[in-house]
């Protein structure tokens, strides 16, 4: 087995590497720091040792001896090790030392780099470390260095007389010392420079100044640790080309309720539009146990989500079936996930309704002449469908496939999503399960967003009205809903 030194990147969990996120899958152990995203465990196996040994200046915190010693003692065991880490493993990150560790106790390692804070902050600030006409270089400077170390190792003149970009690592509470070290060895006072703090998270802020002043403009903002300092030309160029901000729901902190295998794909959606996301799954997906049913019996066969759709195919799989089985059915879905989901597995719907809820499939297949009908569904769903396909005639089965059970939540998890400015609800089971958890009402500014009416309907059963409904019933309808009523009210701040 091997330790894996793992790079997370520096805090969207969308800039995580495949090969991070593989090795999460699939590790032991993951020895995991403070600065990753919140978001880089949620994809570990359920039985995996998770490991905290993050570092914050003035709590207690494991010390790098005792982080390798669990390195070694847990890859001599032989299992799967991941050393995760904010940014790169290998800068300012101790990767290094940790790899020395290793290789003198006779323990395999590989490193998988990850996208370092010093390139990525600035980014996502607007400002690029290098440019053709303003900086041909760059240097990485750490602005803490070991303690015990008799005198600095930086040289302050070399620095200062350094023509490209300088950027400085957990430098805040060094702010003033590093500014006055470099303009007293002859760098300009009025060379522009900024602060990114927290960059790439949503909540990112930058504060700009030059030089001489940005140690009491960061001082004045109470910008904090993590942050990366920017000192050269390139920082003045952030006016012109700062574009996170600018996202439609910067901002804007967005719950998200789905079963954690679905909200991924609607977070890193809000991510992208600039949302701060809390994931705050409140129900889980059960497969049920059984044989597949005989699909070659039917006309007809009905699939009312992706969820079906995954379980049905991993029967068909088991007992040595493929999408061939459904070769001699028509096949209706019920919206764009659940077809999707089938294209996924070589199979094109042939009936897709209008209106994505059950009266609409209803609707669709008003018209298409079947004798035998197999709905393919969760365990516990209305029978509106099932009813009238028997009121015409049809003979129909209802296969129960999954089960909707409720997803233990963290009192955390119920704060931040009570707190959020917006709150979103896919299904009646979200409503059900997220409001029998949170067991306090939601804040007063939290609007509710519903997927559909029949959401809207179990919000309204629960007291709650729905201040956003999307009118195309599905994931894209919900966002688009999201973006139209945070334009009107105001509620994303580009600029700040």
């Amino acid at each position: 087995m091997t330790v894996f030194l793992v790079g997370a990147g520096p805090g969207d969990p969308g800039l995580m590497t495949a090969r991070a996120l593989e090795l999460i899958a699939t590790a032991d152990v993951i020895v995991y720091d403070r600065l990753i995203p919140r978001e880089a465990l949620a994809g570990a196996r359920s039985d995996a040792q998770l490991i905290y040994v993050g570092k914050q200046g003035g709590a207690p915190s494991s010390s790098q001896a005792q982080i390798e010693a669990l390195l070694v003692e847990h890859g001599q065991a032989g299992r799967t090790v991941v050393r995760l880490k904010g940014g790169d493993p290998f800068v300012f990150g101790r990767g290094g030392e940790e790899a020395e560790a290793l290789r003198a106790a006779g323990v395999e390692f590989a490193v998988v780099p990850g996208v370092s804070a010093g390139v990525a902050a600035p980014a996502y600030a607007g400002i690029p470390v290098t440019h053709r006409e303003l900086a041909s270089a760059v240097a990485f400077v750490t602005g803490h260095e070991d303690p015990e170390k008799p005198e600095s190792a930086l040289d302050w003149e070399a620095l200062a007389a350094f023509s490209g970009t300088l950027v400085v690592y957990m430098g805040v509470r060094q702010l003033a010392q590093i500014s006055e070290r470099l303009r007293a060895a002859g760098r300009p006072g009025a060379e522009p420079a900024a602060v990114i703090e927290r960059g790439t998270f949503a909540d990112q802020r930058v504060v700009s100044g030059t030089l001489e002043t940005i140690a009491s403009e960061a001082s004045a903002a109470g910008v904090r640790a993590p942050a990366i300092l920017v000192i050269g030309p390139v920082a003045a160029l952030r006016e012109r080309l700062r574009w996170a901000e600018l996202r439609p729901l910067a901002g804007v902190t967005v719950a998200v309720t789905r079963a954690r295998e679905q909200a991924s794909a609607l977070a890193a959606r809000l991510r992208a539009l600039g949302a701060a996301v809390v994931e705050a799954p409140a129900i889980k997906i059960v497969p049920l146990d059984g044989a597949p049913p005989d699909v070659g019996r039917y006309d007809l066969v009905v699939f009312t989500s992706p969820n079906g759709v995954a379980v049905l195919f991993e029967r068909l799989e088991r007992a040595g079936q493929d999408a061939r089985a459904l070769a001699g059915a028509r096949v209706a879905a019920i919206g764009p996930g659940t077809v999707a989901a089938l294209r996924q597995r070589g199979v094109i719907a042939d009936i897709v309704p209008a209106r994505f809820v059950a009266e609409g499939l209803v609707e669709a297949l008003e018209h298409v002449d079947a004798k035998r009908a197999l709905i393919a569904r969760a365990a516990q769903a209305r029978d509106v469908l099932p009813r009238a396909l028997r009121a015409r005639g049809i003979e129909v089965d209802v296969v129960a496939l999954y089960d909707t059970v409720a997803e233990p939540l963290t009192a955390s998890q119920l704060r931040d999503a009570r707190r959020a400015d917006y709150i979103t609800f896919t299904s009646s089971s979200t409503v059900n399960f997220f409001l029998a958890a949170a067991g306090e009402p939601l804040g007063a500014e939290t609007r509710i967003v519903s997927i559909g009416p029949i959401t809207s309907a179990t919000l309204r059963e629960h007291g709650l009205e729905p201040d956003v409904e999307a009118s195309s019933h599905d994931l894209d309808g919900l966002v688009q809903a999201l973006l139209d009523d945070a334009s009107r009210r105001g509620r994303s701040r580009p600029g700040a």
